[in-house]
């Protein structure tokens, strides 16, 4: 019996805390628990849980991602002012193939020079805050007709009764999940994060898995920033500053641990819910 409630507690333990913070907050908020708080929560998390799904998938090979929030920050810049220059759709395009180039810079550092993945990082976030400054020239920018434009409808905009940035979170984490438990590559990042010399013996190319898991961080910080620059219709210099500590605690939080091998998309879910 004892080792049944310790096997239940190692693998729902996440979830029972939940279900205990849940009740937590419903005991000093009576009408929190309803439908339109729940989404008022998920639209709150909607941009730090989208970067937290792509983090997962760096932090499930043992490596780290400290460069999104600084990303964040130069690719909500790029959308809002791309949105004033090109219009919207060609901004959105250039600000996820932005996002794409900078994860797979990462990548390529991490993954095949072999370089360690906290120092590659924290570099690369100075080096996006300095760019942040010579792109913007140390200007907030806002969107240009900003009533006109269909470009708010990712952070602002409701579709079916659902808010859309709300969409685009679950959209994103069911996408995650399957690509993580039924795909070659979800495997292969498991297999990295557990055993990375038996995963390489095995034939697994660990420097592609890596290199690919800093491509996807990249793209949903991509697709964070066109969130957030719908929903602020402007950009600022630090907007996106403190992200990458909130992303991070939210997916170790979820149980996705630091030494990789461990953890899952919808563990991340709860645990960046938890801290909206």
């Amino acid at each position: 019996m004892g080792q049944t409630i310790k096997d239940v507690l190692r693998r729902h333990g996440l979830i029972l805390a939940f279900l205990v913070f849940l009740g937590g907050v419903a005991l000093n908020a009576d009408a929190f628990l309803t439908p339109g708080n729940i989404l008022d929560v998920l639209r709150q998390v909607s941009i730090t849980g989208m970067m937290a799904l792509g983090v997962t998938f760096v932090v499930l090979t043992g490596r780290l991602d400290l460069s999104v929030g600084s990303l964040l920050t130069l690719l909500t810049v790029i959308v809002v002012d791309q949105h004033n220059v090109a219009g919207p759709f060609p901004a959105i395009v250039m600000t996820l193939i932005a996002g794409l180039a900078v994860g797979a810079f990462n990548g390529l550092l991490v993954g095949f020079v072999g370089l360690n993945a906290l120092i590659v990082t924290l570099a690369m976030l100075s080096f996006l805050q300095g760019l942040v400054l010579f792109y913007s020239g140390g200007s907030n920018v806002n969107v240009q007709n900003a009533q006109e434009t269909w470009f708010a409808v990712f952070g602002r905009g409701d579709f079916l009764g659902l808010p859309v940035p709300v969409i685009l979170f679950l959209l994103g984490a069911i996408i995650a999940a399957l690509v993580l438990q039924y795909t070659t590559f979800g495997r292969r990042v498991y297999g990295v994060g557990g055993n990375e010399t038996a995963s390489i013996f095995s034939g697994i190319d660990a420097r592609w898995t890596v290199f690919l898991t800093y491509v996807v961080s990249g793209f949903t910080t991509g697709v964070a920033a066109v969130i957030m620059g719908s929903r602020v219709m402007g950009a600022q210099n630090t907007i996106g500053q403190g992200y990458e500590l909130t992303v991070l605690a939210g997916v170790i939080l979820g149980g996705t641990s630091l030494l990789g091998g461990s953890g899952s998309i919808w563990r991340t879910v709860i645990g960046i819910s938890m801290l909206g």
